[in-house]
């Protein structure tokens, strides 16, 4: 999710240009063998993301899931950005406490001057050198299931099996094409037909999940993977936002039994639920996206109670974390607010 934007010109041009997601310019990536300079170590790295922002969220669900809070630390970004960037004003100072910077384009300008790109979350920094290392938010997590073995907790779960890749891999390239960057296609078209394309295909691929998931518990196989972490991040701002910010209307996710039961069963499950603040999630939204909702009124809906109500998924049988066990207390420092949660 960018700060100089992905529409382009600022926050006002969000829903006055074609939308179109960009690639993540920065893909070095931190591998256990260091191969393109950057080796898995252990506090050598910051984590930087909005709780506002779906694809950094799945980073801080996998990091929770795979016991990695030791290992790399967490920037947390005020989710009213400007069009300068993320700006870390929930500091004290407005300055990160570690990278020492007001925003974090300038980690972006250390390893390249002058970029023109979107400044985007999540974002994987350089502690000792102050310079972004990758923003690719599509293998940041894939990397932390699969390079970061040494430093995962004892029972972390395998959240990218082998023997189930190609499946995933399936799962996860249809639900970004038409759920995750669905809502985005739909929220910011600039014309009715763009807007009913993108629109009639996330609810087509929605109703093909149901149909998957009326008979198992999770996407792909019987535990947890990244392909549910994915679906689970854009699912839980649905109503909040997606609903009707973003004129994803034809129907809301409380409406659907299947999705509705298994967004609930991911959100009490521990590592999922714990990193989600609605209130960061409402107020980016409604309040940056102002060539969307010029008001920039947040809408004191939707009651956000049945997040917590029984899902009975269990009946479906599944083992959350296969093998393992589940995360730990969230770390003192990094609970959500009592005003974003249910």
């Amino acid at each position: 999710m960018g700060g100089r934007d992905d529409a382009g010109g600022g926050n006002s041009a969000y829903g006055r240009k074609a939308f179109k997601r960009s690639r993540a310019h920065f893909q070095d990536r931190i591998t256990a063998d260091g191969r393109d300079g950057w080796p898995v170590e252990a506090g050598r790295y910051r984590l930087v993301v909005s709780r506002a922002c779906p694809w950094a969220s799945r980073a801080l669900v996998s990091r929770r899931l795979l016991g990695l809070e030791d290992a790399v630390s967490p920037a947390v970004a005020d989710p009213i950005q400007d069009d300068r960037s993320w700006r870390f004003t929930l500091d004290p100072d407005g300055r990160d406490p570690v990278l020492g910077i007001r925003y974090l384009s300038e980690a972006y300008d250390r390893r390249e001057t002058d970029y023109p790109g979107g400044v985007s979350v999540p974002a994987v920094v350089d502690v000792p050198s102050g310079k972004l290392v990758t923003n690719d938010y599509q293998q940041i997590t894939l990397d932390f299931a699969t390079e970061w073995t040494a430093l995962h907790r004892e029972g972390a779960p395998d959240l990218y099996p082998e023997k189930l890749r190609d499946e995933i891999d399936a799962v996860m390239d249809d639900v970004y094409r038409d759920v995750n960057n669905g809502v985005y296609r739909s929220g910011f078209a600039t014309g009715q037909d763009e807007y009913e394309a993108a629109c009639t295909a996330l609810f087509r691929r929605l109703e093909s999940l149901e149909e998957r998931l009326e008979r198992q518990r999770y996407l792909v196989g019987d535990t947890i993977t990244e392909a549910d972490i994915r679906l689970f991040t854009t699912l839980v701002r649905f109503d909040p936002v997606y609903h009707g910010h973003f004129k994803c209307n034809r129907w809301k996710l409380t409406e659907s039994r299947v999705l509705w039961g298994y967004a609930r069963d991911l959100y009490q499950t521990p590592g999922f639920g714990d990193t989600v603040d609605f209130d960061h999630i409402k107020r980016h939204y409604y309040q940056v996206h102002s060539g969307v909702n010029p008001s920039g009124i947040v809408p004191l809906g939707p009651d956000l109670s049945g997040w917590t109500t029984p899902h009975h998924r269990e009946e479906l049988g599944g083992r959350p974390f296969g093998d393992g066990t589940p995360p730990g207390p969230v770390p003192p420092g990094e609970e959500i607010p009592a005003t974003g949660r249910p």
